[in-house]
């Protein structure tokens, strides 16, 4: 499939399902694609909220499906395609934002703590990406988005298992990216620092007294709009902040010293 790839990718008129929608990053996903006049499918368990967001987004003059759901559930994953296909007519745009965590020690935490965290973080995404692959191909200059982490490229003590599950995002990102590239089907990989939303709210457990929430964290409305630039600009992979492109290059050119850091200071 020839491409004109130094043209910018357009937003206007793409159907997009956004898993994780129903606060966050993947609110103002929503909000920000369905008002460059993408058309949205939008997944998350809390169905309230998705159907208020669905609302907004009419109310504007946009155009939004909202389907609640846990997208764990493999039954559940099949129903969500089919509402792609159903109500806009396939698929052109898939973002994989849903994504749990939990904090405290490894050695103290029950192997549920793990597969839960797996099971969504990085299981369901990747079963969500084989199921809507089809549709994806005979999409309008298809993209598949991946909000992984900074951590998915420099483990963190008292996340480990986060970051272990994005680790896995990340290099699962890159494989199918050389895949996919002869189908037409792009990949691309978003890794954001702490951000000023719900997760740690939400997290399933924390075993700390810490509190997870920085100061000058970035806000999930630029989140969205620097990945959404990300998606015109067709970027393979992106690190929203300055600090996260430094601890990824730490750890890459002086991993001992990025390992005494974290020691001393990251629990």
């Amino acid at each position: 499939m020839h491409r004109d790839y130094m043209a910018k990718r357009k937003i206007s008129g793409k159907s997009i399902l956004i898993t994780g929608a129903s606060s966050g990053i993947g609110w103002h996903l929503a909000i920000q694609l369905a008002a460059a006049g993408a058309k949205v499918v939008l997944c998350a368990r809390r169905a309230e909220r998705l159907t208020q967001l669905a609302d907004q987004i009419r109310a504007a003059g946009g155009t939004a499906v909202a389907f609640p759901g846990d997208v764990a559930d493999q039954q559940y994953r099949q129903q969500l395609i089919q509402r792609c296909e159903q109500d806009l007519g396939g698929l052109d745009i898939l973002i994989n934002n849903a994504g749990i965590g939990a904090m405290g020690r490894f050695d103290e935490a029950t192997p549920e703590r793990m597969r839960h965290i797996f099971e969504v973080n990085f299981f369901a995404l990747a079963e969500l990406i084989r199921i809507s692959l089809p549709m994806l191909k005979r999409g309008n200059d298809p993209v598949i988005v991946n909000i992984s982490s900074v951590l998915g490229h420099r483990g963190a003590p008292l996340k480990s298992e986060y970051s272990a599950s994005k680790f896995a995002v990340h290099g699962f990102s890159d494989s199918i990216r050389a895949e996919l590239s002869s189908d037409g089907v792009e990949v691309l990989l978003v890794s954001p620092s702490t951000t000023d939303s719900e997760f740690f709210d939400a997290s399933i457990e924390d075993q700390t007294d810490k509190d997870w929430k920085k100061r000058g964290a970035m806000s999930p409305e630029i989140v969205a709009s620097k990945t959404i630039r990300a998606i015109r600009k067709r970027r393979h992979e992106i690190i929203l902040t300055f600090g996260g492109r430094i601890l990824v290059w730490l750890d890459r050119l002086i991993p001992g010293l990025a390992n005494r850091l974290m020691a001393k200071f990251g629990q």
